[in-house]
């Protein structure tokens, strides 16, 4: 299941900020995630269409029942405001098993920050291209 509760909280707070204070609340989300190895930043997985380097990294979490395998991934940006968007992103999809992910609706659950009238496109353009390279992690591991 989403992190729906987590995402409901953050939601609450962002959409009492004004522009400044959203940036801000999105660089530290970006500060917030797990450091990624540099050694994984590489061409292999550089999300294409982002104009900001954008790297994600999955790795599979052993079943610690019979739920199966779980998808972690590890991301990281050269742009402080990217990088939050990718904690948004992870924030749906970390630590749950690939069917889950698959069947999540990632856009749906940032459509409340409405990132694409509250970033410039260019900030923004690279969600779908990460959204999709996740989608086809889960399906490889379903």
């Amino acid at each position: 299941m989403t992190d729906h509760a987590a995402l409901a909280d953050l939601y609450e707070e962002y959409e009492f900020l004004d522009a400044d204070d959203r940036y801000r609340l999105l660089i530290d989300l970006g500060r917030a995630l797990e450091p990624m190895p540099d050694a994984l930043k590489t061409d292999a997985t550089l999300v294409r269409g982002c104009s900001a380097a954008v790297w994600v990294y999955p790795t599979v979490l052993e079943a610690q029942s019979h739920a199966g395998p779980k998808l972690h991934f590890l991301a990281d940006s050269n742009a402080a405001i990217t990088k939050g968007i990718i904690a948004l992103v992870l924030l749906t999809v970390q630590d749950r098993a690939p069917a889950a992910i698959a069947a999540t609706d990632i856009e749906a659950a940032l459509a409340p920050f409405d990132l694409r009238n509250q970033l410039s496109s260019n900030r923004t353009q690279g969600i779908p291209n990460m959204i999709a390279l996740i989608r086809e992690t889960a399906a490889r591991y379903r």
